[in-house]
């Protein structure tokens, strides 16, 4: 029997996960998307803590639709936070999703912002 979309995503990132992973130097930049909103996390995994965090859920942008546009704001806000945390480098962590669309867009917003991916 075949599984749902979501274990098939939680395969595919435990996959990517095996190889990525945050440090104090350069933490991950982990993505989350769902159909309504997109979530972006600075982690670093060696002390299990949450640097910088930013969503399409803020109150700024809560009332916006889920669009490319959207998800670059979060990126450029991801990169504002984590710069005023002293992080300039990140690994990016695309979370089992495809590197195409909104999850594109949160990257490339952050590298315009001057993070290091």
């Amino acid at each position: 029997m075949r599984g749902s979309r979501q274990d098939a995503r939680r395969r595919r990132h435990f996959r990517v996960r095996k190889s990525v992973n945050g440090t104090a130097q350069r933490p991950r930049l982990a993505v989350f998307r769902s159909n309504r909103y997109i979530y972006a996390q600075v982690i670093d995994d060696e002390s299990g803590r949450t640097l910088a965090a930013a969503s399409s859920q803020e109150k700024a942008l809560r009332d916006r639709t889920l669009t490319v546009e959207t998800a670059a704001e979060v990126g450029k806000r991801i990169a504002e936070r984590a710069k005023d945390v002293g992080v300039e480098a990140v690994v990016f962590d695309r979370g089992g999703f495809k590197f195409h669309g909104r999850v594109k867009a949160v990257a490339e917003a952050a590298r315009e912002e001057g993070l290091t991916l």
